[in-house]
Order: C-alpha cells, then structure tokens, then sequence
C-alpha cells in the first residue's frame, strides 16, 4: 500500500495533468503522433503501444508505434529521423542511447515537432519534458527489499545496460538503499545489452561455476529476471533471491513459483498513453518557445517530470495484480 505522502503526490499529478490536458479543442486531420522505441517485441512496449494507440483512438487522430524489434539504437535513431521526415505532429520517446539519440531529438525540436521523453530520458537533449517512473525509488525499493531477504549479508550481481539513464538511477538507489548494510556487496555488474541469451548465459556461468560465491540477483531491466529464474529452476538451485523489474506474465508467473522474490511494477501503459495526451495538447496550446529549458521556469507551462509511480509486488498480492490486469486487459499477457 502507498504511503498517505505518495497517495498526496499521485493525487496533485492527476489533479495538474486534468488541469493540463482539459483545455484540448477539436482535432484535425493534420494531426499525426509517433511514438519510438526499440524492442517492440517485449511485452513491456507492447503494454505502452496499446496505452499510446488507446488514447490516438479516444480522440480520433492518427498515430504509429515505431522502431526495431530488438535492442538496436542506431535503428531507434533511423525510426527518429524517419518521423520527423514525415514531418509528426508530435513524437514521444523512449530513449535507449541518449547521447546518439540527443542530435536527432534537436533536430526534430528545431523542425516544430515536440519531443516527449517516456521511461528513459536524455536530459541533455531539447526534449520538452520526461515521463516515467521515479527510477531512483524504485530501485531504493529494490534495494531495501534485497537487504530485507539477504538478512543484511551476501554478494549480488546486477544485469543491467548501463548506457541507459534509467538504469543508472535504479541502480544508485539500490546502492544508497544498500549502504547500511555493508555486509551486502554488488560484485559484478553485468551489460546485457538488449539481449536476454546474455542474461541465460551469465547464470547458466554462474550457476555452473560461481553458485556459492553469489547469494542474489538484481535485474535493473524487464528481461533478465525470467531467464535468471529459468537457469535457477533448472539447475533446482534454492536459496537465491532475485529481484526483477516489471511485470511481464513469465515474470509473475516465478514470483507464484517462489522463484522469483519481488519485482518493481512501472506503468507503461499510462506513461504512453498520457504522453499521447500531452502531446495532442502541445499541439493545439504551443508553448512560447520549443527551445526553452522550462525545468528552469517557475511559471512554467509545462512540467519537467510526470512521475506515473511504481510498486513492489511479490507473493502477497500478485494475485491481486493479476487480478487487477486481467479486468483492463481482458487477459492478454
């Protein structure tokens, strides 16, 4: 259950996002809306194309959910430029290399064409604002709750891919959550870079040859905590934790099965879908200038971050989750 302070917090951003988004007028066929990411096959982005496609579909404007299948940033930035060619009404973002990808978001902003960052950021871009989970919390969530089933002592690897700003937040706060417990040490950081078979490999390493020198898994991204709970099952290791991230169904299917101890649930769904939002309204109320750094601005028209929460779930209420999904979804994993 959310703290009475978080409840507060989530309840002034819907009260600031109504406020925001309840001033739209009319739309126009001219209105056309892409969201780019990478690695569409991943439920993860399946879940945000459906919240983006959901709310284009609410207010009758055309959209497209584009980028590669699998984790290759260089195609994200050639799916960029490819929208901003077409000439978008607007663009939301998921950022996979936000140094590559800072040129082609500063293009697309001096064109006209609004960029909202979702998920991963690059603050160092034009983009007008980010939308998100609180990366840092989370993994601070992460972080108390491997300590709590660590009972304060133990080595961890994490499975990460570090270019990512996101994961670098989630895993500073695994580290800060960490650091009263010294008898926790992370002693190796792993870069899947995209690729679950990195993340299999690795354990299956493990597993064969390190078993009792690592007593828990951190998983910074949605892939690597059911391969992991794959190699654990198979090798019928016990004893470990892993802590993964996001709720894909194998995910919650390892955390039934004991496997699994906890994963942190983000919102993709809503992230896309008020990104959509926000977009179509950054079309009808232009803001004075594109490039304005407006975090800056106490009068800002828009916000410099849209935090959409995050929660911990484990054996205690994935039902209850689950159970929550299947009635938005009508069961589609």
């Amino acid at each position: 259950m959310l703290p009475s302070r978080e409840i507060l917090h989530s309840a002034a951003v819907v009260v600031l996002l109504g406020l925001f988004l309840s001033c739209g007028s009319a739309h126009d066929s001219d209105e056309f809306f892409v969201f780019v990411s990478a690695n569409l096959q991943v439920p993860y982005w399946k879940t945000a194309g459906a919240g983006f496609s959901k709310a284009a579909a609410q207010m009758k404007v055309r959209s497209d959910f584009t980028g590669p299948q699998n984790y290759d940033p260089k195609a994200e930035r050639d799916a960029l430029d490819q929208a901003v060619q077409k000439k978008a009404t607007g663009i939301l973002l998921a950022v996979t290399d936000p140094a590559l990808l800072k040129d082609s978001i500063d293009k697309a902003v001096a064109a006209g064409i609004p960029v909202i960052t979702m998920d991963s950021d690059a603050p160092a871009s034009k983009r007008l604002f980010f939308i998100g989970t609180n990366n840092y919390q989370a993994g601070f969530t992460g972080g108390q709750r491997l300590a709590q089933e660590l009972k304060g002592k133990g080595n961890v690897v994490v499975f990460t891919m570090p270019d990512q700003s996101n994961l670098q937040d989630r895993l500073r706060g695994y580290k800060d959550a960490l650091a009263p417990t010294p008898g926790i040490k992370i002693t190796r950081v792993v870069d899947i870079q995209g690729d679950p078979r990195i993340a299999f490999d690795t354990a299956t390493q493990i597993v064969g040859k390190e078993r009792d020198k690592v007593d828990g898994f951190v998983c910074l991204e949605a892939q690597s905590g059911k391969e992991i709970a794959g190699v654990l099952n198979s090798y019928h290791v016990a004893g470990k934790v892993v802590i993964a991230m996001d709720t894909d169904q194998e995910t919650l299917d390892w955390i039934q099965k004991d496997v699994i101890a906890a994963t942190i649930a983000q919102k993709p769904y809503t992230m896309a879908f008020v990104g959509m939002q926000m977009l179509d309204n950054l079309y009808h109320h232009k803001p004075p200038s594109l490039d304005t750094d407006w975090s800056k601005d106490s009068f800002a028209p828009i916000p410099s971050f849209v935090d959409t929460g995050s929660a911990l779930i484990d054996k205690s209420n994935v039902d209850a989750f689950l159970q929550a999904k299947q009635s938005v979804t009508g069961g589609q994993k």
